[in-house]
């Protein structure tokens, strides 16, 4: 259930006054026993406060008895060894975690895919597909293929013919005020094809890692689904639990 905006009074703590609200609707049935408090992210906007403030005052509402927090499995990908924070930016991250990459773009064009606007869960079929492979700038061995498919959407309509905010896909969707606020990846090995080993000079059937990931905003609508193929010789994927 949606929770209208708040603005904290000044004087008591803000974390306070967060679990204070809370603890209020708890007690008052408005969240019931089992319910799933906001997300962090939503919590944040309706309180218009800092992520640490809002993990304080569940801090605070987790003394008071009330609540239970779970402990997350969490995972991310590692370039040798270094974890590659694509929050900001995959081409960023795999510069601060030691890629000497070079990128060329493969395919950047409007498409249709049923079949993932099915999937992905919207109305239109029609996707903008950015492909682009990345391989060491020194000596030309592979590092990756990405290939992204973007909802086609009035922010992202022209990306074709302008190509890509300061040549990064992060920077074109922040730049369009699509910014990631959850999503799904999924892992697996597969075998390069003859056009992908091609692409990247390797061996066909060459093992390289999988990934796809699907980000969504805030309000659940879909931003990005990427599909990479990464070369384990670099690559591989760190849990924490």
């Amino acid at each position: 259930m949606a929770r209208r905006a708040m603005q904290l009074s000044p004087g008591t703590g803000k974390p306070e006054q967060i679990a204070t609200v809370l603890e209020h609707e708890i007690r008052s049935g408005v969240l019931g026993f089992g319910d799933r408090l906001q997300s962090e992210n939503e919590l944040v906007q309706r309180f218009s406060v800092s992520r640490n403030t809002v993990r304080k005052g569940l801090e605070e509402l987790s003394s008071r008895g009330l609540i239970t927090t779970k402990v997350g499995i969490g995972s991310f990908v590692t370039f040798d060894g270094m974890p590659v924070d694509d929050a900001i930016g995959w081409s960023r991250a795999l510069a601060n975690a030691g890629a000497n990459a070079e990128t060329r773009t493969l395919r950047l064009e409007i498409i249709e895919d049923a079949e993932l606007a099915a999937r992905l869960g919207v109305e239109s079929p029609s996707f903008i597909a950015v492909d682009r492979a990345r391989t060491n700038a020194d000596d030309g061995h592979a590092i990756s293929i990405e290939r992204s498919r973007l909802p086609l959407s009035p922010e992202l309509e022209d990306i074709p013919l302008r190509g890509l905010r300061e040549g990064t896909l992060h920077q074109t969707l922040r730049g369009a005020g699509l910014v990631p606020d959850h999503g799904e990846e999924w892992v697996d090995i597969e075998m390069l094809s003859a056009a992908d080993a091609a692409i990247l000079a390797c061996a066909p059937g060459t093992p390289f890692l999988r990934t796809r990931r699907l980000t969504r905003a805030a309000d659940g609508r879909a931003i990005e689904f990427v599909t990479s193929l990464l070369n384990p010789a670099h690559f591989a994927l760190h849990l924490e639990f």
